[in-house]
């Protein structure tokens, strides 16, 4: 094969390979209906959450990202609170629940706490098991984006300003 031939090979798979990574991670998919079980005992479906903007994020108590990125998180959720936007911080099903209550009493944590008692919400949106993962979702229940650890703030708050912006 030629020089050229070689180079535009290389460039028909990575289009190829950008298109398949499309399809696998660029479309928007139905968010998990599971249930957590929120701090009052109370569970919380996430079909309960339809029709606002949500911010699924899973942490643990024990890990220093998701500590260091809650202030940042919480300071989100008190901007954009008021148009619609909820947000729910899960805990992971290895967490010390005594822990997750000690943190959030102790934090004044204002959003919505949950405890993944059996793991099935993190197996559900994904086999979770690097803290922290977030998942924003739209009103219409549909996991728009996944971040891995803490994710970029000026993209993270201008996407929820557009999401919180459509009114469907």
């Amino acid at each position: 094969m030629n020089r050229i031939s070689k180079q535009l090979s290389i460039v028909a798979l990575f289009a190829l390979l950008a298109l398949g990574g499309w399809f696998a991670f660029g479309r928007e998919r139905p968010a998990p209906d599971v249930a957590v079980t929120r701090l009052d005992g109370q569970p919380l479906r996430m079909a309960d959450l339809k029709g606002k903007v949500v911010l699924v994020n899973f942490w643990a108590t024990t890990c220093t990202t998701c500590v260091k990125e809650m202030p940042r998180m919480v300071d989100t959720w008190r901007k954009y609170a008021p148009r619609g936007y909820e947000m729910v911080a899960v805990a992971m099903q290895y967490d010390n629940p005594d822990w997750v209550k000690d943190y959030t009493r102790r934090t004044g944590l204002p959003v919505t706490v949950a405890i993944d008692r059996s793991g099935e919400a993190a197996k559900a949106f994904g086999e979770v098991r690097l803290t922290p993962t977030s998942y924003l979702i739209d009103r219409q229940g549909r996991i728009v984006v996944q971040y891995l650890g803490e994710p970029g703030w000026d993209a993270l708050h201008a996407r929820i300003e557009r999401l919180l912006a459509d009114p469907a």
